[in-house]
C-alpha cells in the first residue's frame, strides 16, 4: 500500500474508537427508592375522596347522617333491638329495607300513577278490596309501597294459605306486615284501627290468561264483607290496570302444577323460554285509583249474618272496581305509556 493511501491516526482517535466498542462499566453505587421517588399508585386521600364522592353522588349531600343510621339499623337487628306486632309485624324493616327497595321498581319501572287517595282514611280502621292480577302478586307489593308512600299509612295485605306454608316466604310475610285471610285476624286488625287490604279473586284472579285479562273473577262468599260489617269499618274499593301486562299468560301446566302443590305453573312469552330472564316484568304503565268508601257504620254488627246483604255489598263493591277498571282502559294511551 503506497503512503499516500494511509490514514493518519493519533492517540485521540484511538480512546475514542476504544470508547465506543467497550461496553459501559457497570456502577458500582446503589440507587434506593428514595432516589427514585414514591412508588407509583393513588394516595389514600385520592381513594377517601372518591369514596365520599361516589357516596355524595348515590346518597345525598347527607350521605354520612345516612350511612350513620344504616350503620345503627343494622346494629340494632343484631343485637334484636327491635318489635313485632301480636301478628309478627315489623314496622322498621317494612320501611327502611322492604319499601326502600320497591321505589325505584314503582316510580321509574312501572311509572304508577295514583288517583283517590282523599279516600284513604287519614287515620282508623279502613278495608281495601282490589282486584288482582300479575301471575305473582306484584300488584300487592305496588299498592303497598304507594299507600305509605303517599299517606304514611301501612297497608296489612290478607294473604292465602299458601304463603303461609311456604318456608321461607310465610315469615318474611309476617314480617311484612301481611297475615292469614280469615275473618278472625281480619276483624282484630281491623277493630285496633289498621288499614287491611284483600284481594277476593285469589289464585283465580292472578292465574287468569291474557285473554281475560280485566274481567274480575268470582270474589268469593264476599266473607271480608262481613268483616267490614262487624267491625263498622269502611269499604274503599281499589282499581288497578297496568298489572295484567307484566308476565302474560298464554299457557299453564297443571299436571306440574297439582305434583307441586301449587294452583299453576304459567307459561307466558318469555318464561320459561329465556329462562330466569323471562322472570324480568314488563314495564307497563300503571294506574291505581282508590274509589268512594262504601260505609258499613250504618248497619247492626248482627247483620253481617244476613246472606242477601253480604252478597249485594260484594256485588256492589266488585261492580264498582269493574266499571273503574273500564274507564281507566280507556283513558290509558298505551299499555307501556
Amino acid at each position: 500500500m503506497a503512503d499516500a493511501d494511509v490514514i493518519p491516526f493519533d492517540a485521540d482517535d484511538r480512546a475514542q474508537q476504544t470508547a465506543q466498542e467497550s461496553p459501559p462499566k457497570a456502577s458500582t453505587s446503589s440507587t434506593t427508592t428514595r432516589d427514585r421517588g414514591a412508588i407509583p399508585g393513588i394516595p389514600i386521600s385520592d381513594w377517601k375522596a372518591a369514596i365520599e364522592s361516589g357516596a355524595r353522588e348515590v346518597l345525598g349531600s347527607d350521605w354520612e347522617g345516612k350511612l350513620a343510621h344504616a350503620l345503627a339499623f343494622m346494629r340494632r337487628r343484631l343485637e334484636g333491638d327491635y318489635t313485632v306486632d301480636e301478628f309478627g309485624f315489623d314496622a322498621e324493616l317494612t320501611e327502611r329495607l322492604l319499601l326502600a327497595m320497591l321505589r325505584p321498581v314503582a316510580e321509574k319501572w312501572f311509572r304508577i300513577e295514583v288517583r283517590g287517595l282523599e279516600n284513604i282514611p287519614a287515620d282508623g280502621g279502613a278495608l281495601v278490596v282490589s282486584n288482582h292480577s300479575g301471575t305473582v302478586p306484584v300488584d300487592a307489593l305496588m299498592t303497598m309501597f304507594e299507600v305509605h308512600d303517599r299517606t304514611g299509612r301501612f297497608l296489612r295485605p290478607l294473604g292465602a294459605d299458601l304463603v303461609f306454608r311456604l318456608p321461607m316466604v310465610a315469615p318474611i310475610a309476617r314480617r311484612l306486615g301481611a297475615t292469614l285471610a280469615c275473618q278472625a285476624d281480619a276483624e282484630r286488625m281491623l277493630t285496633s284501627g289498621e288499614l287491611v287490604a284483600v284481594w277476593p279473586e285469589g289464585f283465580k284472579g292472578i292465574g287468569k290468561p291474557f285473554s281475560e285479562r280485566y274481567k274480575l273473577q268470582r270474589f268469593g262468599r264476599g266473607g271480608f264483607v262481613s268483616a267490614a260489617l262487624r267491625t263498622g269499618v269502611p269499604i274503599v274499593p281499589l282499581s288497578v290496570v297496568g298489572a295484567e301486562e307484566i308476565y302474560p299468560i298464554v299457557g299453564n301446566l297443571p299436571s306440574l302444577a297439582r305434583l307441586l302443590n301449587i294452583p299453576y305453573i304459567p307459561i307466558t312469552p318469555f318464561f320459561p323460554l329465556l329462562g330466569p330472564l323471562g322472570m324480568v316484568p314488563l314495564p307497563s304503565k300503571w294506574l291505581l285509583e282508590f274509589g268512594e268508601p262504601i260505609r258499613t257504620d250504618a248497619y247492626d254488627a248482627v247483620e253481617a249474618e244476613d246472606p242477601m246483604l253480604v252478597f249485594n255489598l260484594t256485588d256492589q263493591v266488585r261492580e264498582t272496581i269493574q266499571q273503574t277498571l273500564f274507564t281507566l282502559l280507556l283513558e290509558r294511551e298505551s299499555v307501556f305509556r
